[in-house]
Formats: structure tokens, C-alpha cells, sequence
């Protein structure tokens, strides 16, 4: 039997057993009848055929059995009915959704035919700001294609990151930002563009999504980057001073304008020879022959072009791009100019205008900045002819700086002169005023100075006698000068000031600057009640002291006690260096960034004595000046710490011996402490003019101390005479490494 048939059979049973009893029971098997038939697919006019023809074959009235047996049928079709309807309503449902479906594809191609007709570039980007769609304008502005997509942040057309994250930083606060930008196209050209950005809430998220544009602003910006170009480098050469100084603000103007990454200027000289080359940016060349071959061939072509005019030019491994531009800023063709591009690139008519301008406004002003360079070389050629020119006496370096800005020499002057055995005259001054007036009165000082140092007389009557000369000078009224005579062998500086800077003293033990205030008075010619003062100061062993003009220390807006204190650790900060070092060092470090306005001369001398000499009274309190004295000028010398440990104590028993016997019974005298360091040795000898005693017969605990002093240095030998006793003391100093 058939699924059919056993099904209607089934229908058949069950109707009449609900015809016999019709209660719920019996009613209820009719529903599961219907989802039998939905299970088995029994179609629903075989079920309702099957049920006319039972009530006509059961019943003989059919009119009246027919009602009852109604109420069982439509029992069983109930879930044939829903499941019917549930089909209508999703066939329905999906004629809408795919209508729905049609539309959104007939919108998309809508939006996509939107988006791609819009001059501006139209970008899309995710949470993390990596670049997801674009339209057709944002590929031909940036030249990156869809291909590419995802751009992940950076994107690689970006110039400017730190911009580009600063307003990635806004638009997440503030939900926008709208800023212009510069860019990198793919073929490597720069371009401004205006871009605006907005964060757009992601369905389902809660991750924002950033929608935005961009629009091509590179020729309003040109054309303002000209504008303001050309008036600002017509403002700024009109005041440059070198060619160095010319190149620099050409470098800044062309960087943003054209994107230049280096400017060259190559000048020949006049007689010939090999040409000076002076460059701004980077690379760097050193000279002409060691300029790539390439670019010097360019230079050598561009010789022949007409002046005043731009050439592009593209090296033979990338044809058609140019590499930079060339120009001759002078008639006779001995100036030319060289604009580098950052990459290669076509080269805009905008740009070449923008440079056609600039080219003439840098011809007048570079030969304004020769003619400048010229005179100001002769002028200084002029100030360091009136300086001394003999070489300086050991010990002594010497340093002068020019100022930047004027063209005018200065006043200020230094000397340095022997005047006798270990005695050398100082002198640093400076006169009121500039150019020639200052530099003939600096002259005339310096030669009246250097002709009464050499008489000899001390410090105070030197500015004395100076001061009458200086009246004698027109223009010489209130020059400052710092005149000082040095002992070199004693270390012994005596000095006065007339209103001068003071002068310093630094180190090397203790580890700090002394400024030497005292003997100050007023400067030269000005009328005054009291004598010129004088001071002395004894330069320890290693230490360097240093003269200098206020150019070094003065600067506008600023306390002078500031400058001074700077200076002071500096000079510092140098005492390790080599001498001859020294005093660019100090020049340098204390320089202002925009150069010194005024000039500066400047004297140092290192205090390293290959001799010493105490001279002291004998008695007792004179002891501890002798050791460390003595203990400094071994550290000067350079003996180990232990050698040296050695010979102050022996040294230290001698001059304890003088101050116990030279003179016992008698008045105080003196003792005198020579050392020397020659040939691996410290040689030392202590005298007095006192009279000894004979020793004791039983000596007791005394006399120890000559078997002390024997058993630390290398030899002793001890001289006595009614007019005095002397012993000289020997010490070995190894060398590094023994």
C-alpha cells in the first residue's frame, strides 16, 4: 500500500470514529492527520476529494451528516492552511527584499558614478586611518592607484607626519579638521592640497570610520609661495653680509617654493686659478675638483648661457627629468648658480617663473655681498696688520674675532711683549668707536704702551704715564686697558685696570675661576683724585689666566656680571685643553648664534713652570705654603701621586731643619725652596743664610730626619758654611707604565 493510501485510510478511520463519539478527543486526530500531510506532501484537494466521497458512501442524507463532518475536515487542513500561508507571506517577503536588493545595486552605482564625477579627491578610512576607497580625483592628484588599497597609516604620500598626526589627533576629539598640507605625488613632485576629514560612526560599531576630501591648492599656493618668496628675499639679501649668508636664505625661500635641497655658487676668480665653491644644504662639496664630474661640466656650460636666465637640467641616467636648475648671475660669466631639486622631476612654468624673479633679485645682491666681502677683507687685513705680528713668548696664545655684522674695524688691541729675564708685559685694550678713527688711536696707544713697558716700571705707573700719552691722542679719552707684568718663573702677576674687563684665573686645584676686581680704576684720560692701584696674584702651578675685551661677555638686554660668570666657566671647562686650543674654544662656545657684535681680543696664558722658587721667612707658619705650593707644581709636572708624596715630605724635613737651626738665636731670616724637573729627575736644593750649630755628640731621638731624607731620593748632599747651609736632593721620576 501506497503513502496515499494508508494515509486516506488512516483519514478515513479516523473520521468515523469522530462521526460515532464527537468528542475533542476525536476531533484533535484530524490535526495530526493535517501535519501528517504536510510531513508526507498529500496534497490538499486529494484530501478533501477522499472526505466528499466518505460522507456520501456513510451516510444516506448527506445534507445532514455533512455539517458534522465539516468541523473534522477543517481540523485537518489547519496546518496545511498556516504552512500555506507562511509560504505567501515569505514568497512576498522576498519579492521585496530582492526589489530592495536591486535598488541598493541601481543606489551603489549611483553613489559610485557620484563619487568619481566630484572634482575634489574623495577618500575613505578606517578606525585605524588606513585609506580604504578613493575616487578617481584623489588617484590623478596623488597618482596612487585603487590597485593599492589598503594605504595603511603613514601613507606614503605624506611630507608633513607630524601635521598629519596632529589633526588625526583633532578629528577623533572634535569629530573634524580641515588644514592644507603638503604632499608627495607618486612620480615624485611636490603639491599642496586642502584636506578635510570627518569621523562617521560605523554601523554595528564602536569604531569611528573617516570620511573626507582633498582639493589641489598647489597653484593659489604658488602663487602666494612667489609672491611672498620674492619680497622676502628681496627684504633678507638686501642685508646679507657674505655669500655663505646668501645661499642660506636662498636655500629657505627655494625649499618651500620648488622644493630645493641644496644651492651651490661657484665663482672663478679674476686672475685665474681654481674656483671657489660655497654650498647651502646637503650634500656638501668640499671644492671644485671634488665636485661630482657631472655637475661641474654643468657649471662650465652654463658659462656660455645668456645671464640672468634658468636652465633645467637633467643628468644622462635619467633623461627628461630635470635634476636642477642653472644660472649665470653676472655679465662676465664668472658667477653662476646652482638650484638642486629634491627628486627629479618636470620642472612647472610656475616654477620657472618663481625662479626667474628670484635670479635677478640674487645678481644685485651678490655682487652687493662681493663687493662687501672684499672690503670687509681688506679691512680686516688692515686691524690684524696694527696687531702684533712677532711670534708669542711660550706659554702665551692670542686670539682676535672680528665682528659679523659691521664692515668697520674696531678699537680693540692686545700685546704681549718680553721686557727682561722671565718677565713678560701684558696688555689688553680697547678704544671708543669704530673704523679708521678707532683702529689710529688703537695704533698710536698700542706703540705708547709697548715703548713704556719696556722701561720697566710697575703696572700703576705704566697706566700713570700711559693716561698722559692718552691725552695727548684725540679720540683716546675713556679707553679701557688691563696692563699686567708676569713673572713666569714665579708665577707672580702684578697688575692695574683702567676700567677694563677683569681679568681670570682658572684652576686647575681647586677646581674653580678667580676674577681679578681689585686695582680697578677708571679708564684712560678721565680725570681722577687718586693714584692708579695696583694688585698682585700668585698663579698656582697649571693654572691659566686669561685677558679679554667686552665683546667677549657683553650682550644686549643682559646684566654684565651674567656674561662674565658664563665666560668664567668656560674658561673652565678648556683649562684641559692644549693652550694653543684654548682660546677659539672659549670664543666659540661663548659666540651669540647670530655672531659676535663687537669685536673681541682676547689673551691666555697657561702657567706650567718647569722651575720653582719660595722664597719665605723660617719660622714655622711658612711650613704649610711650602708643601702645597711645592705638592701643586708636581702635579703640573706630571710626577706620580706617590713620587710626589715623597719628595714633599723630604722637602718638608729640610725646610723644618732651616726654621730649627739657620738662625737659632738670631733674628728670622729667609730660606729659599729651587726645584727643576730635567731628564727623568726632580731636582730640588734648599739654603738659608743662617749658621748652624755643631751637631750634639749624643744626638739622642734628633738627626733622624737626614736618614729619612737619604733613604727617599736617589741622592743628598749637604754643603755647610758660617754663611750658610744648602742641600741638594735628587729624586728618580719613572715613567708612565713603570
Amino acid at each position: 500500500m501506497s503513502t496515499n493510501q494508508e494515509f486516506l485510510a488512516a483519514y478515513a478511520a479516523a473520521l468515523r470514529a469522530y462521526l460515532d463519539t464527537r468528542d475533542e478527543d476525536s476531533l484533535s486526530v484530524g490535526h495530526e492527520l493535517g501535519r501528517r500531510a504536510l510531513q508526507e506532501q498529500i496534497s490538499m484537494l486529494e484530501i478533501i476529494e477522499h472526505h466528499v466521497q466518505l460522507v456520501f458512501d456513510l451516510f444516506d442524507d448527506a445534507r445532514i451528516a455533512a455539517p458534522v463532518a465539516l468541523e473534522f475536515l477543517l481540523q485537518t487542513l489547519a496546518p496545511l492552511d498556516v504552512a500555506t500561508r507562511g509560504f505567501l507571506d515569505g514568497t512576498k517577503l522576498l519579492s521585496r527584499e530582492r526589489a530592495r536588493a536591486e535598488g541598493l545595486a541601481d543606489r551603489d552605482k549611483f553613489r559610485t558614478a557620484l563619487v568619481n564625477s566630484l572634482q575634489e579627491g574623495f577618500f575613505v578610512a578606517d578606525h585605524e586611518g588606513s585609506v580604504i576607497e578613493m575616487n578617481k580625483a584623489f588617484i590623478e592628484i596623488l597618482g596612487y592607484p585603487a590597485s593599492g588599497l589598503p594605504y595603511r597609516w603613514p601613507h606614503p604620500w605624506l611630507v608633513d607626519k607630524k601635521t598629519a598626526r596632529e589633526q588625526q589627533s583633532l578629528v577623533r576629539s572634535n569629530g573634524s579638521a580641515e588644514y592644507e598640507t603638503p604632499i608627495r605625488h607618486r612620480d615624485g613632485h611636490l603639491a599642496w592640497v586642502m584636506v578635510s576629514i570627518n569621523a562617521v560612526n560605523e554601523a554595528g560599531s564602536d569604531r569611528d570610520v573617516y570620511v573626507g576630501t582633498i582639493r589641489d591648492i598647489t597653484a593659489e599656493r604658488a602663487f602666494a609661495a612667489r609672491e611672498s618668496a620674492v619680497l622676502r628675499l628681496a627684504t633678507a639679501v638686501a642685508v646679507a653680509k657674505s655669500v655663505a649668508e646668501l645661499l642660506a636664505i636662498t636655500l629657505d625661500e627655494c625649499r618651500a617654493a620648488i622644493d630645493v635641497q641644496r644651492v651651490i655658487a661657484v665663482s672663478w676668480p679674476s686672475g685665474g686659478g681654481e674656483p671657489d665653491v660655497q654650498v647651502a644644504g646637503g650634500p656638501p662639496e668640499t671644492s671644485w675638483r671634488g665636485m661630482d664630474p657631472w655637475l661641474r661640466s654643468t657649471f662650465q656650460d652654463a658659462r656660455n648661457q645668456l645671464p640672468l636666465t634658468a636652465k633645467t637640467v637633467d643628468r644622462p641616467d635619467n633623461p627628461g627629468k630635470a635634476q636642477g636648475l642653472v644660472a649665470v648671475l653676472s655679465n662676465a660669466g664668472d658667477l653662476a648658480l646652482w638650484l638642486e631639486l629634491r627628486s627629479p622631476r618636470w620642472v612647472s612654468a610656475e616654477d620657472r617663473l618663481l625662479i626667474t624673479v628670484l635670479i635677478g633679485h640674487l645678481s644685485l645682491a651678490m655682487q652687493h655681498v662681493r663687493q662687501f666681502e672684499s672690503a670687509r677683507e681688506t679691512s680686516l687685513t688692515l686691524q690684524r696688520a696694527m696687531l702684533p705680528t712677532v711670534q708669542t713668548p711660550p706659554g702665551f696664545a692670542v686670539c682676535y674675532e672680528p665682528a659679523v655684522p659691521p664692515l668697520e674695524i674696531g678699537g680693540d688691541w692686545y700685546d704681549v711683549l718680553p721686557i727682561g729675564d722671565n718677565r713678560i708685559g701684558i696688555v689688553v685694550g680697547d678704544c671708543v668707536g669704530r673704523g679708521l678713527q678707532a683702529a689710529a688711536t688703537m695704533g698710536q696707544l698700542r706703540s705708547s704702551a709697548r715703548a713704556l713697558l719696556i722701561n720697566g716700571a710697575q703696572p700703576a705707573l705704566l697706566l700713570e704715564q700711559l693716561d698722559l700719552a692718552a691725552s695727548l691722542i684725540p679720540n683716546a679719552y675713556c679707553t679701557t686697558v688691563f696692563l699686567a707684568i708676569l713673572d713666569t718663573e714665579t708665577g707672580v702677576l702684578e697688575y692695574s685696570n683702567a676700567g677694563h674687563m677683569p681679568a681670570m684665573v682658572a684652576g686647575p686645584a681647586p677646581a674653580n675661576t678667580s676674577v681679578l676686581t681689585d686695582a680697578a680704576s677708571v679708564p684712560l684720560a678721565v680725570r681722577r683724585d687718586e693714584p692708579r692701584p695696583q694688585a698682585s696674584r700668585v698663579l698656582p702651578p697649571g693654572s691659566t689666566l686669561m685677558l679679554y675685551t667686552d665683546g667677549l661677555v657683553e650682550r644686549k638686554h643682559e646684566s654684565i656680571d651674567i656674561g662674565i660668570a658664563r665666560a668664567a666657566d668656560v674658561l673652565l671647562e678648556t683649562a684641559q685643553l692644549p693652550l694653543e686650543r684654548a682660546p677659539e674654544a672659549v670664543v666659540g662656545a661663548l659666540a651669540p648664534a647670530s655672531g659676535y657684535d663687537d669685536d673681541v681680543a682676547m689673551v691666555m696664558y697657561r702657567h706650567l713652570p718647569t722651575q720653582l722658587r719660595i722664597e719665605s721667612e723660617a719660622f714655622a707658619g711658612q711650613l704649610v705654603d711650602i708643601r702645597h705650593r711645592l705638592a701643586a707644581w708636581l702635579r703640573t709636572a706630571n710626577v706620580p701621586e706617590a713620587v710626589a708624596a715623597d719628595i714633599v715630605l723630604v722637602v718638608n724635613e729640610a725646610c723644618t731643619n732651616c726654621v730649627e737651626h739657620a738662625y737659632r738665636g738670631h733674628r728670622i731670616g729667609t730660606m729659599l725652596l729651587e726645584a727643576e724637573v730635567t731628564a727623568g729627575r726632580v731636582r730640588t736644593r734648599i739654603s738659608d743664610t743662617g749658621s748652624w750649630k755643631p751637631p750634639a755628640a749624643d744626638p739622642g731621638n734628633s738627626g733622624r730626619g737626614l736618614v729619612l731624607m737619604r733613604a727617599l731620593s736617589e741622592a743628598m748632599d749637604l754643603q755647610s758654611a758660617p754663611t750658610g747651609t744648602a742641600v741638594e736632593i735628587t729624586f728618580r721620576v719613572p715613567e708612565v707604565g713603570q
